[in-house]
């Protein structure tokens, strides 16, 4: 006999009817042989009423009393549905997440996962009865309650999924599946038969609304299959695990990030500590950064472009002026008229191509890109908001992502591809806590940077169609802001064609009125690697710290969900090697203790 998780969202459980045809999936799942645990959100827009409500009485209501109250939501629904259960012949027991045991840390509204204990649920489905748990909260160490934070409901079905060693996780939504972008701005947008864990963190974070990214971190930690289905049908819907739909195709996905404010520091000291300074002040204030640019500077002074949300912008910029008097210089300036879009694949880290036919697709529509970030599986552009969503149609078609690709597969839904680690994960301490699994040093690139380069659309299609002409790899990717007119392009490739990429940078000149081309074999470029990079806001600081600890100097940066990449002096690559590899100790301990746990 198999263990499922079902978990319900808000709008599936939004009425008396809605939650009777949601107890009728549990009860038919039981019924053909499987303990169920169900994961209920709170009905509708409860919680919205809930946190409007709080505004009225208060419009700084503490933390503590805003997971009080919101709380309350899920326990309205974990009861009502058992009793559905209980109307239709089964048995169901409702548990609050304190009553689970759901341990967390004390981060009211943002809490994090440490343990989560099985002996209660275990009993419970033992009983032949259907455990219905309240998602989206805990206790911390006072036994205070707690909240995850938003898509809490999906990080505690899969959180429990990991710790009861469930077969599948199922996540009821009123969409079928994950699709290749938003279906509800573009139509043709396909569902995907499957689609791995690296993706999937990647879309979520970029806005995909099925899934919470955190949820998928935790998915990826423990191996736990996620089936996502709709609410009201029985058609498979799309599953996440550790493989992509298709091993030939490059891109997977795509997405837009309407909300998206750019924030540029320029002409700052280009010394070591300068970017720790700047985030450390951003991080204290628990502001997560998404599009980190920072290229090489010019004249000992340095730019840094970064990107987050439009809400968090004014904490963001006072955070900026408290980091700029500290140092003494910069410049800041800021946007809210940019939008970000991402394609998202794990073939791109193996074909190249992929970023130059994006950037002369948008090219040929004449949309100007503002800044490029790249990774291993992922390429983002900023744009102007106004051209967001016809840039997002524009590269779905570029790809055809509305063609399901030949080779297309599903995986079969069994049991954990980790079970082991899923054996021992009620007994760890820091269930969600930070995962590095490798610091890496990488000598083997060069580095092209092409400065002062007129900011319209088509320059950077021009450079890399041309570098593609020549069959060079290009690895790292980045853009800096060219508000002011002029922007600079740095890249890195094999150093056995940095020559040839050279030559061709230079070729390009002639079109780009004043640029300056410069190159260097003496680069290495850094990678810490792991779950949860961008969501834990320590991450980049710590590896900052570390390297301004030791006078080493950071020359680019790009991030991603599973990667933080860092390019800095040739000369100091093992000694920045020893620097991250410190910093991370801890964590990366944890992760050789937890792998070698029998």
């Amino acid at each position: 006999m198999g263990i499922i998780v079902q978990k319900f969202g808000g709008t599936s459980v939004a009425d008396s009817e809605k939650i009777l045809s949601a107890a009728r999936k549990a009860v038919a799942a039981q019924e053909q042989g499987n303990q169920v645990v169900m994961v209920v959100s709170a009905m509708g827009k409860n919680t919205d009423m809930l946190v409007d409500l709080a505004q009225q009485i208060n419009t700084r209501p503490p933390a503590r009393e805003m997971d009080m109250l919101l709380s309350t939501g899920e326990q309205v629904s974990v009861a009502l549905m058992a009793m559905a259960i209980h109307s239709l012949g089964a048995q169901a027991v409702s548990l609050t997440g304190a009553q689970i045991g759901i341990r967390t840390d004390s981060s009211h509204t943002r809490a994090r996962i440490q343990s989560i204990p099985t002996d209660r649920m275990r009993q419970l489905l033992d009983e032949n009865k259907i455990v219905i748990a309240a998602g989206f909260q805990g206790i911390d160490e006072n036994f205070n309650i707690t909240t995850l934070g938003r898509g809490g409901s999906d990080l505690t079905a899969v959180a429990l999924a990991a710790v009861l060693k469930a077969d599948a996780c199922e996540i009821y939504t009123d969409v079928d599946g994950v699709y290749t972008t938003d279906p509800r701005i573009l139509p043709d947008a396909r569902k995907v038969s499957q689609i791995s864990y690296d993706e999937m963190l990647e879309l979520a974070s970029l806005g995909a609304g099925v899934l919470h990214s955190r949820s998928v971190e935790f998915a990826k930690r423990y191996g736990v299959t996620i089936h996502v289905r709709h609410s009201f049908s029985e058609a498979p819907g799309s599953l996440v695990v550790a493989e992509s739909e298709s091993p030939t195709q490059a891109v997977g996905g795509a997405a837009v990030t309407k909300n998206e404010s750019l924030v540029s520091i320029k002409d700052i000291p280009d010394q070591p500590g300068t970017s720790l300074t700047i985030f450390e002040k951003i991080a204290n204030e628990n502001i997560t950064v998404d599009m980190i640019v920072q290229n090489i500077g010019l004249d000992g002074k340095a730019n840094i472009s970064f990107t987050v949300l439009d809400d968090d912008l004014a904490v963001t910029q006072d955070a900026v002026r408290k980091a700029l008097d500290h140092l003494g210089s910069g410049q800041l300036e800021c946007r809210q008229d940019v939008s970000k879009v991402s394609v998202v694949g794990l073939g791109m880290a193996q074909q190249t191509g992929v970023a130059d036919h994006m950037f002369r697709t948008l090219a040929a529509a004449g949309v100007n890109i503002q800044m490029i970030t790249t990774s291993e599986i992922k390429i983002s552009v900023l744009v102007e908001r106004e051209r967001a969503e016809e840039s997002l149609r524009l590269v779905h078609d570029a790809f055809s992502l509305q063609t399901a690709p030949p080779d297309a597969q599903t995986k079969d839904i069994g049991g954990s591809t980790e079970s082991d680690i899923a054996e021992v994960a009620s007994d760890l301490v820091g269930m969600e806590g930070l995962r590095v699994d490798d610091v890496l040093l990488d000598e083997s690139q060069g580095r092209i940077t092409i400065s002062q380069i007129p900011d319209r659309p088509g320059v950077a299609a021009h450079v890399f169609e041309n570098i593609a002409a020549e069959n060079i790899f290009v690895d790292m990717i980045v853009q800096s802001d060219g508000s002011d007119g002029q922007a600079s392009l740095s890249f890195t490739v094999p150093r056995n064609q940095l020559d040839a990429a050279f030559r061709v940078a230079e070729s390009l000149l002639k079109d780009m009125d004043g640029a300056i081309a410069t190159s260097s074999l003496e680069v290495a470029k850094l990678s810490i690697a792991g779950i949860g990079m961008r969501s834990h806001t320590g991450v980049a600081i710590r590896s900052f710290q570390s390297l301004a600890g030791e006078g080493i100097n950071v020359e680019m940066v790009n991030t991603s969900e599973v990667r933080i990449n860092l390019v800095i002096d040739g000369n100091a690559a093992e000694q920045g090697l020893q620097a991250l590899s410190s910093a991370f100790a801890d964590v990366l301990q944890k992760k050789a203790t937890e792998s070698n746990t029998p």
